[in-house]
């Protein structure tokens, strides 16, 4: 934890030492007259193509380049920095042109997303530890299907044996739950509501069976609850996946627009046409 704090804090003050070492530069510019916004297009060009690096050290975790922890720190912090450095360079206003106010929504996506992706990552990695069993995002649809086939043997059973009271409450109030994902917000936003009206409503319904209905309705409620954990790995992963959907081909695009726009630049201020 030591070595972690220092590293943070060796990290935020050589960000703050940048910063205002790039800020006081670009005050004394203009107070000069002196355009910098081709050498702050470079650099953030430089700066874009340096974090894009990061998602290709993820695809290779093979070679030694370091550990991943280590490469999310710079990637962050480095992030920050171009931030900065894009406010720098266009001079704190919104472009008017075309291009580069394409450019400028696709950095703010790429920036905005990445904020987001660093928040949740960290903290959804945290509660997908603490919600039932690690499981893998791709297998949840057939693990779901299982769990649907279970309580419908569960309903028959009941049914065949004339008791009909617990198909009928499967039929009317869980055939829907277990057919798909549900909930998908609430569990996005930590809330307990859904399961808790859950486990109510199914304690209410048991104390009118008799003994073997109950026990039928006690292992229906162990797999509403399955179900339940199911949905919450489904909305958490599916929040990541979706958040690195945005976050990596936007950053490509900016990439492609950040190169274009460089080249029209250079080309423009060497009196090319």
């Amino acid at each position: 934890m030591r070595a972690l704090a220092r590293r943070r804090a060796i990290s935020l003050a050589t960000l703050a030492g940048l910063s205002v070492l790039a800020i006081v530069a670009a005050r004394v510019s203009s107070l000069r007259l002196v355009d910098t916004s081709l050498f702050t297009g470079w650099l953030l060009l430089a700066l874009a193509f340096s974090l894009a690096v990061f998602g290709a050290r993820k695809k290779l975790p093979f070679l030694p380049l370091g550990r991943a922890s280590t490469w999310l720190q710079a990637h962050v912090y480095a992030g920050l920095f171009t931030a900065l450095v894009f406010l720098l360079h266009i001079r704190w206003r919104v472009p008017n042109g075309t291009l580069e106010a394409t450019l400028a929504v696709a950095f703010a996506v790429v920036v905005v997303s990445g904020v987001v992706g660093l928040l949740i990552s960290r903290r959804y990695a945290r509660r997908l530890t603490s919600r039932g069993q690690e499981v893998i995002f791709e297998r949840i649809p057939a693990l779901r299907r299982r769990l649907r086939d279970q309580a419908e043997e569960l309903a028959l059973a009941a049914s065949g044996e004339g008791a009909t009271a617990i198909s009928d409450f499967y039929g009317r109030r869980l055939s829907d739950f277990f057919s798909g994902p549900r909930n998908v917000v609430l569990h996005l936003v930590e809330s307990k509501r859904p399961r808790l009206q859950w486990t109510q409503e199914l304690e209410a319904f048991e104390r009118y069976l008799n003994k073997s209905d109950r026990r039928r309705t006690r292992e229906l409620g162990e797999l509403v609850l399955m179900k339940d954990d199911l949905d919450y790995h489904y909305a958490l992963q599916g929040a990541l996946k979706i958040w690195l959907f945005v976050h990596i081909p936007v950053t490509f695009v900016m990439l492609i627009l950040a190169v274009f726009h460089g080249l029209m630049a250079q080309a423009f201020s060497t009196g090319l046409r």
